[in-house]
Order: C-alpha cells, then sequence, then structure tokens
C-alpha cells in the first residue's frame, strides 16, 4: 500500500520518481541495502515534500518527459531542486535534467546547461548502446563521489550520454570511443549515467553516502 502524502511528510522518507521510465523496484531494494527507507511514487505534492528524491529511469527520453509533464512531476523536480532538497539522478535521469536531447530533438528538464548527444563511435566493435562495467575518472571533487578511485569501475546500459555547457558541472568522465561527462551535478543535485543500482559495492557505496547527504558540495 503506497504512502499517503501525510504519512510521506510525517515519515521524512525517500521518493522515487515514478514516471514509468522502469527500473524502480531494483532502485528502491538498492536502497534498502543501504538502510533507506524508500517509496515509489507519481504524486507530485509527494515528491515536492520528500526529504530527498531519487530520478532514476531507463527508456526513451521523449515519453519520459511527457509523462513527467501529464504528472506535473517537472514542476515538482524544479521545486524541490530550488528548496535545495538533496536529489540523485542515474540513468535517464542524468540526462533529462538537461536543457534538450538529440533522442527525438526533445526539450527537457533544463535544472543543468547542456545536451544529451547520442553515441557515434568510429570504431566500428564499438557497439551502441554503451553497455556493461566501465572505468569513471573523477575530474572534481563531490560527497557522494567520496573514495570512488579511478579506474573504479560502474555498470552502464546507454545509447546517449549527457554533455554539460559548463566544466563546473562535470563530476567524473568514462572512455568509449570519446571521453564523457559520466556523473554531473549542480548544487543539490547530484546525477550519475552509470546504474548505481546495478554497480555491486561501488554503486552501493554512492546511495550510502546520499542518504547522508545535505545537498552542500563541502562536506
Amino acid at each position: 500500500m503506497p504512502l499517503s502524502f501525510f504519512a510521506l511528510r510525517e515519515a521524512q522518507v525517500l521518493a522515487i520518481v515514478d514516471y514509468d521510465a522502469g527500473n524502480l523496484r531494483s532502485v528502491q531494494r538498492a536502497c534498502r541495502k543501504v538502510g533507506l527507507t524508500a517509496e515509489i511514487v507519481a504524486d507530485p505534492r509527494l515528491v515536492e515534500s520528500a526529504e530527498r528524491i531519487i530520478f532514476p529511469g531507463v527508456g526513451a527520453a521523449t515519453s519520459a518527459v511527457d509523462t513527467l509533464k501529464e504528472r506535473g512531476l517537472d514542476k515538482a523536480l524544479l521545486s524541490a531542486f530550488q528548496k535545495g532538497t538533496p536529489i540523485l539522478g542515474i540513468c535517464l535521469g542524468a540526462q533529462i535534467i538537461l536543457e534538450h536531447t538529440e533522442e527525438d530533438d526533445r526539450d527537457c528538464l533544463g535544472i543543468v546547461e547542456g545536451i544529451c548527444t547520442r553515441f557515434e563511435p568510429d570504431d566500428p566493435t564499438l557497439k551502441v548502446p554503451h553497455m556493461g562495467w566501465n572505468g569513471v575518472e573523477v575530474t572534481q571533487p563531490h560527497p557522494l563521489l567520496e573514495g570512488v578511485e579511478n579506474g573504479d569501475e560502474f555498470y552502464f546500459v546507454h545509447s546517449y550520454f549527457p554533455r554539460p555547457s559548463h566544466a563546473g558541472n562535470v563530476y567524473a568522465v568514462t572512455d568509449y570511443g570519446t571521453s564523457f561527462c559520466s556523473a554531473l551535478g549542480r548544487k543539490n543535485l547530484f546525477a550519475t549515467q552509470f546504474h548505481l543500482e546495478k554497480s555491486g559495492r561501488f554503486g552501493l557505496s554512492v546511495l550510502s553516502r546520499f542518504a547522508h547527504w545535505d545537498g552542500c558540495l563541502t562536506t
């Protein structure tokens, strides 16, 4: 039974945004492993009032943005961001926080300046989507990446990748024919192109730090 609006406010649990983008249950199970009480919610009031938010997703950007707008979740996410609520984006949630995606030439949420671009590798041995384990290189410190070493491997499944306009929003990069942004952030929002819930102990370590992150960029 899903929590009511008032029960969620009282419990101060984490909201996993439900916009029919898949993979939500595995994110919820990963949260449980690090001691986070997480509820999957589609009500924008629950998202806006949550103590912290995870914005995951797999699938097509167009249908995802359409569903966000239809449910009023786009405005709820923006309001939560503006209030300083800690927000964690995962995979598709790391792409549609940007201004625009090349996938169907679609405008997105615009929380972070930049666009989402499709892989076009020159090397024919590199398949799209980029799928499997790959290393990350931390480009600047972030509280959620504390303890992550260059070369630590995380799990990826994606055909598009984020390209923030400003280097200051890039926190990690990964090589797949080209060096691409695999972790980005702005203020109280942090997002990873890799799947934390599928990345074993390294992914769980980021989730564990998110459980205690206050949204500030300094520890």
